[in-house]
């Protein structure tokens, strides 16, 4: 089990450093001038002086060859240094840490709603004996990823905050103000959760061990729960893998829309005015949070699943 936790410590490092260099060379692709975009030239402020930008462009090490700077900012990120902010001048590192809280807030309450939500449809859709009121059911998922997350937190707005006054519609408003933030960012999650573990939970009810504790008198729900979730679930623990990853990323249409404070704030403005620092800062988060719930759930696999725990201790890795 240790050698299997190293390796996939190896493979984290590695989706790490995978994500800092697409990241890095994207961005240097990216039309535009970073230096300019920061001085203001182009505003309503006027240009600035062509010296001044040469004196920031050797400042900020925009005049070293790509590589150049790809190695010092390489070197500069193993030790946890992302740089300053072309904006605000302030460190990356001091920016995310302001940002971070209220972002992992939202996603601490959203993914456990998520999950709620999708698997209580799940059990709801695989256990209902109607034919009609199941296919309803099941294709409630199918419909739910089709909706955009946007869209879905303005009808959100429109009927909780405005129509029905009963959350406020924009801001940090405390526990009240999470509400809609966390129902937008969770419902998109929660289908596609419910849409994976309900077919793997039909999947398992018509295998034959299922069929045999039936046969011994096994209950309806006993069935259910005891003996066809525990090994449906796995399909949906990678799903919850990768949403939770996935979350921060949609955190930045959220605050957007609910004008809330956060990573998707920081992420817009850094994008908006090209602030390099910044967005790498943001999407090596991103992916550290990805890799490391995805070990978290690799981890839990051998205790659901036996055969995953000898498999795991039999490999050579």
């Amino acid at each position: 089990m240790g050698r299997y936790v190293a390796w996939r410590l190896v493979q984290t490092l590695g989706v790490l450093w995978g994500a800092y260099t697409l990241t890095f060379f994207l961005l240097d692709l990216l039309p535009g001038d970073p230096v300019a975009a920061m001085a203001g030239t182009g505003t309503d402020s006027g240009p600035v002086d062509q010296r001044r930008l040469d004196e920031l462009r050797t400042e900020y090490g925009f005049d070293e060859p790509v590589l150049v700077r790809y190695a010092t900012s390489l070197g500069r990120a193993l030790h946890g240094d992302f740089g300053n902010s072309l904006a605000s001048g302030r460190p990356v590192t001091d920016i995310l840490a302001d940002a971070l809280p209220p972002t992992l807030q939202l996603t601490c309450v959203a993914l456990p709603l998520a999950v709620l939500l999708g698997g209580g449809l799940a059990l709801a859709a695989t256990s209902v004996r109607r034919r009609r009121l199941r296919g309803l059911l099941l294709s409630v998922p199918a419909v739910g990823i089709s909706l955009p997350s946007f869209w879905v937190g303005l009808m959100l707005v429109q009927l909780f905050a405005f129509r029905v006054p009963l959350f406020p519609a924009f801001g940090d408003g405390g526990p009240a103000g999470l509400v809609l933030p966390a129902v937008t960012l969770a419902l998109p999650a929660a289908v596609l959760v419910a849409q994976v573990l309900s077919k793997s939970l039909l999947t398992e009810l018509d295998t034959a061990y299922v069929r045999t504790a039936r046969g011994k008198g096994a209950g309806r729900w006993r069935v259910q729960f005891h003996h066809a979730l525990r090994n449906a679930s796995l399909p949906a623990l990678t799903v919850v893998g990768v949403l939770a990853g996935q979350l921060t990323a949609n955190a930045v249409v959220v605050e957007n829309v609910f004008s809330r404070h956060g990573l998707g704030r920081v992420t817009t403005d850094a994008v908006t005015v090209q602030d390099v620092p910044v967005v790498q800062g943001v999407v090596v988060f991103g992916a550290l949070v990805f890799v490391l719930v995805n070990l978290l759930v690799d981890l839990v696999y051998p205790l659901l699943d036996r055969r995953i725990a000898v498999s795991v201790r039999r490999s050579p890795a």
